[in-house]
């Protein structure tokens, strides 16, 4: 009973061999996320610096002094 056990438990060493069809799905993956860069990151960033600059412009225009 007990070499069932450690032969259950016991690890195997290195890494699994990974299949074609794994392969083609990791690198379908990676594509994504690449694509997903340029249509969430990028346009966020992007909203953020335009918030910024407009914070600045506003606080460091001239004030109109009227007299």
């Amino acid at each position: 009973m007990d070499f069932l056990i450690n032969s259950i438990m016991r690890q195997l060493k290195g890494k699994t061999k990974e299949t074609n069809k794994q392969k083609k799905e990791r690198k379908k993956e990676f594509l994504e996320n690449k694509q997903r860069i340029f249509t969430v990151v990028l346009p966020t960033m992007a909203a953020i610096f335009i918030m910024i600059a407009a914070y600045v412009y506003i606080k460091t225009r001239p004030k109109v002094i009227e007299y």
